[in-house]
């Protein structure tokens, strides 16, 4: 009996201490270390615009004006709902999926004006796994560029010097593909029309 509750003892004490350390004290170590080393990031890439926060970086938004880039299609919620993250989990053989990409397909053509032989990228007709990506492939910010600079009457090069300069590498140089950040280049697109 007397061995049994000297290994209750300090299997609780290992229990309390444990859970002081994994539970509390290292949680806090990394929240600090988050906050001082990396603090945009940390407090979650916030993008403000005249002080007040406009979005983040690192979650995708809707954009309807024909004036903007559009952001790849959203299964989350009813649209970049971040506490509704998720994708379609529809499968490649769903009927449901293939016309909802064929419908897509419709309307990003007659959005941009595009002939019916242009290829569109799968990022311009599918939602993302999360539901929440921010970024489009450069193909699809170039195919959206006649558009934008028709509505919105600026040069050509611009643009495309704005595609060129809001679009991200691959991770580490060879993970990924490039991406261009939506929400980042639309605000780029607005402070063009900014005297």
């Amino acid at each position: 009996m007397k061995t049994f509750l000297i290994e209750l003892r300090t299997s609780v004490v290992a229990i309390i201490v444990f859970a002081i350390l994994l539970c509390g004290i290292y949680p806090l170590i990394v929240w600090a270390g988050g906050n001082l080393l990396f603090h945009n990031n940390a407090a979650g890439s916030l993008i403000e615009r005249g002080g007040q926060t406009i979005g983040s970086e690192w979650i995708g938004q809707g954009f309807t004006s024909p004036r903007y880039f559009q952001s790849r299609p959203s299964a989350a919620g009813k649209g970049y709902d971040a506490t509704s993250s998720s994708g379609s989990n529809l499968g490649p053989t769903s009927k449901k999926l293939m016309d909802a990409i064929a419908q897509n397909i419709d309307a990003y053509r007659k959005a941009n004006d595009l002939a019916a032989d242009v290829k569109i990228p799968a990022d311009a007709v599918t939602a993302s796994a999360s539901g929440l990506d921010p970024h489009i492939s450069p193909r699809n910010a170039e195919l959206q560029t006649a558009r934008i600079v028709r509505e919105r009457k600026v040069p050509v090069e611009q643009v495309k010097s704005l595609i060129e300069s809001n679009t991200e590498d691959r991770f580490l140089g060879f993970i990924g593909e490039p991406a261009v950040n939506v929400l980042t280049l639309n605000l780029a697109l607005d402070r063009l029309n900014v005297p």
